[in-house]
């Protein structure tokens, strides 16, 4: 995670169509909130190619993806 952080912090380009004043704390608040939403989504996709089954339910999917969070 530190690589996706450093390279988001470094960019210095904006995510999103950042509503907010540059430079604000409400700024860089929605900047940060923004690049974990995209981490993690990047993270739930990795961890379901690497274990997913051709068996599960949907539901099994979206319970074994809340679990990870909880490790």
């Amino acid at each position: 995670m530190t690589e996706e952080f450093n390279s988001w912090w470094n960019n210095g380009e904006s995510l999103t169509d950042n509503p907010y004043e540059l430079d604000s704390a409400a700024y860089w608040a929605w900047e940060g909130w923004c690049a974990a939403v995209k981490a993690e989504r990047e993270a739930c996709a990795k961890y379901f190619d690497e274990h997913w089954r051709a068996t599960w339910t949907d539901e099994q999917i979206a319970d074994a993806i809340r679990a990870r969070g909880q490790a």
